[in-house]
Order: C-alpha cells, then sequence, then structure tokens
C-alpha cells in the first residue's frame, strides 16, 4: 500500500494495546505515528506542532475528554481541517455513529476490526492505494 498525501498519523486510546495494535497496522501501511490516551493529551500534541498530521484514529470512550469531544475540537479549529479522523470504537449504536459523522468524523470502524477493514477503510477515503 501506498499512502497519499501526509504520512503522519496519530493514534488516540486509552487503551495501550489498541494503541500498539493500530500503531504497528499504519507503520506497516507506512505512517509514522504518534499517539495519546486521551482527547486533552492529542490535543496538547496538536498544540505543541503536530498540526502536520494527516490522519487521526480516535476512541469514543476515554476518561478527560472522550473522542467525540475531540472531533469537535479538532474540527472548531480551521488550522486542523485537513486532517482525515477516524472512529475506531466499540460504540455501535446508529446515533453514536451520526453523532460522531455529523461532528466532523470522514468514518467509522467499529471494534473488534482486522487490519484489512481498517486499510479498507483509508483505501475508501482515498488515503492510500
Amino acid at each position: 500500500m501506498e499512502i497519499k498525501g501526509g504520512n503522519r498519523a496519530m493514534v488516540v486510546d486509552d487503551s495501550r494495546a489498541m494503541r500498539m495494535i493500530l500503531r504497528r497496522t499504519l507503520t506497516q501501511i507506512g505512517y509514522d505515528v504518534c499517539d495519546a490516551g486521551n482527547g486533552a493529551e492529542a490535543m496538547a500534541l496538536l498544540e505543541k506542532g503536530e498540526s502536520d498530521l494527516s490522519l487521526m484514529l480516535v476512541d469514543w470512550n476515554m476518561p478527560v475528554m472522550c473522542g467525540l469531544d475531540l472531533v469537535k475540537a479538532v474540527r472548531s479549529n480551521e488550522r486542523y481541517s485537513t486532517i482525515t479522523m477516524i472512529m475506531v470504537t466499540t460504540e455501535t449504536e446508529i446515533q453514536h455513529i451520526s453523532d460522531a459523522l455529523e461532528a466532523g468524523a470522514s468514518e467509522y470502524v467499529m471494534k473488534p476490526f482486522t487490519s484489512d477493514a481498517l486499510q479498507d477503510k483509508l483505501v475508501t477515503l482515498n488515503l492510500v492505494q
């Protein structure tokens, strides 16, 4: 697979194991990956210069700042308008999916997922080929 556009990504999840799984998948594709344990950490990284990100994978249920609030915060700042945000979460209710997409998430991946399923979403979003 080949990345189209920027190759910087951030994984935001309170589960260290999940961050490692997602980091491994993105690294194998060719992304340079950083991570954060919650939305507040992610926003701090963005404000410290991680604004050259092209992709963020965001969990919904996290302490301090949940994924939905992170999506809203990122989308409210024009500097981050080019970042593709994908919710990767156990939340499966239609209303949650709708809320995430309305807030500015580009796509929604339900846990558990396969590496292929995530890669398919990246292809669908025209981020990799």
